[in-house]
């Protein structure tokens, strides 16, 4: 009785009150305009993030597709065996999908695609290169030497003080000291894994000859090589530079095993 009361009062206010009534409805209008636009708000960074990661993703693969069908060519490999421009052979029983909405299926099935092709890719990368050592490289792929003809060593692998900081710390390499623009020849065959400008190695490349070991030679004025090519122990791969951070022209060398430095004195000759 008492509810019937206030609602039959309510009303009656309300009819003779219209003015507020509309000013009540049109501040709920307003409330809920604003909420749905931060909805659409928040749903298009969401869709834009994703796009992002897609094209991220798609890009990849189409450089590992690339590097892949290079390696194949230079090799000579017969490319059925590593087909990097087709999905390979593969089957099993179908799996049930989640329930969702169609436009977040319709993502996920993108993204899920992409990440199992860019899982083949690096599967067929890793066996394509152990084939390309054993058959091209001749089993020159373990570091032995010096990466530079003339020079001297400036700096010794290990424990140092810091020539901006003074202070102690680790170095990771053997600097070679020489005059710029000589020749840095690798000290193994391999295949050049990386090849970039770095804010403190400055020019820097890395080759990767195989179980495990890479080789690193930085602060370079000029890089001869390229991602992907295949070079051989005692190929001059780069010149002596001063770029990044550098106190004089010289060539940074390391040789990492299985992720980690080693010190390199006994395979240069001390």
């Amino acid at each position: 009785m008492a509810i019937a009361l206030v609602y039959g009062g309510y009303r009656y206010g309300a009819s003779k009150n219209p003015v507020a009534e509309a000013g009540a409805w049109r501040k709920s209008l307003t409330e809920q305009q604003q909420l749905l636009g931060q909805a659409k708000l928040k749903m298009n960074a969401n869709l834009d993030a994703l796009t992002q990661r897609i094209g991220l993703l798609q890009a990849h693969v189409n450089r590992i597709n690339a590097l892949g069908s290079r390696l194949v060519t230079m090799a000579e490999i017969e490319a059925k065996e590593f087909d990097f421009l087709h999905t390979p052979a593969m089957g099993g029983p179908d799996s049930e999908l989640s329930p969702g909405g169609y436009e977040s299926q319709e993502i996920n099935k993108i993204l899920e695609l992409l990440e199992l092709q860019l899982l083949e890719k690096e599967q067929q990368l890793s066996l394509l290169d152990d084939v390309i050592i054993d058959k091209t490289l001749q089993g020159k792929t373990k570091p032995e030497g010096r990466p530079v003809v003339d020079g001297w060593i400036s700096s010794a692998y290990g424990y140092r003080n810091d020539p901006f900081s003074g202070k102690r710390q680790f170095h990771h390499g053997v600097d070679f000291a020489g005059a710029e623009g000589s020749p840095i020849f690798t000290v193994a065959s391999g295949i050049v894994a990386n090849v970039k400008k770095h804010p403190q190695y400055g020019n820097m490349l890395e080759i990767d000859h195989g179980n495990g070991y890479i080789t690193r030679y930085a602060h370079t004025s000029k890089i001869l090589v390229e991602v992907g090519q295949v070079v051989k122990r005692g190929q001059q791969v780069a010149e002596i530079g001063n770029t990044g951070r550098s106190t004089g022209p010289h060539v940074h060398f390391e040789v990492i095993k299985e992720g980690n430095t080693i010190n390199p004195s006994n395979m240069i000759g001390g």
